[in-house]
C-alpha cells in the first residue's frame, strides 16, 4: 500500500526501503530504488543507503518519502497493490518522477486507485464513483464521460480548477 502521507522511520535509507523484504539484499534493495526513481537523491546523501534519516523522514521532501515508500513496495512485490491518493501532497516537478515509479511499482499487478485527482485514474479498465459509501457510477473513462453524471461533472469541476466533490 503506497498512503498519500508516507512515515519512514528513524532508521538507515536501506532499512526503510528493505522492510518491503527484511531478507532482500543489497542489490535488490538498490535495484527497487532505481525503478521507484529514487537511487540517484540517495546517492548525494551523506552516506547514500547508509543515512540514518529522522523520524517520519522529515529531511526529505514529500516526493522523496514518496518514492522511497514506492521502493519498499517494489521490493515487497505483492501481487495487489493500493495507492491511497499517493500523489495527492506531491508537488509538480516531483509528480512526473512519481508517476514514473508507480507504473513500474504497478506492472502485471492489480491495482486499486484511491483518488480524487482524476488524471490518475483516466486509464482504469474499471472505475468506482462512490458517494455517500454507494457506488453511483461505473465503467471506464470514456464510458463514464457519455453517461454525463457524476463522474463527467466531478471531471470538469476538477479541469476548471475547483474542487470535485459534487452536490446533488
Amino acid at each position: 500500500m503506497v498512503f498519500q502521507n508516507v512515515y519512514l522511520f528513524e532508521d538507515t535509507v536501506f532499512s526503510n526501503i528493505a522492510m518491503g523484504k527484511p531478507d532482500a539484499s543489497r542489490a535488490e534493495v538498490e535495484e527497487a530504488a532505481r525503478k521507484a526513481q529514487c537511487y540517484d537523491f540517495i546517492m548525494k546523501m551523506p552516506y547514500g543507503f547508509d543515512t540514518v534519516l529522522s523520524e517520519g523522514g522529515a529531511s526529505l521532501s514529500g516526493g522523496e518519502r514518496q518514492r522511497i515508500s514506492i521502493a519498499r513496495c517494489i521490493l515487497k512485490d505483492a501481487p495487489v497493490i493500493i495507492l491511497d491518493e499517493a500523489t495527492a501532497s506531491v508537488v509538480a516537478q516531483n509528480e512526473a518522477l512519481i508517476h514514473r515509479a508507480m507504473t513500474e511499482l504497478c506492472r502485471n499487478k492489480t491495482v486499486i486507485v484511491i483518488a480524487h485527482r482524476l488524471n490518475t485514474i483516466r486509464s482504469a479498465e474499471q472505475i468506482l464513483v462512490i458517494r455517500s459509501g454507494e457506488i453511483a457510477e461505473r465503467g471506464r473513462h470514456e464510458e463514464l464521460l457519455a453517461k454525463n453524471g457524476i463522474y463527467r461533472r466531478m471531471l470538469e469541476l476538477q479541469d476548471s480548477g475547483g474542487s470535485t466533490e459534487v452536490h446533488e
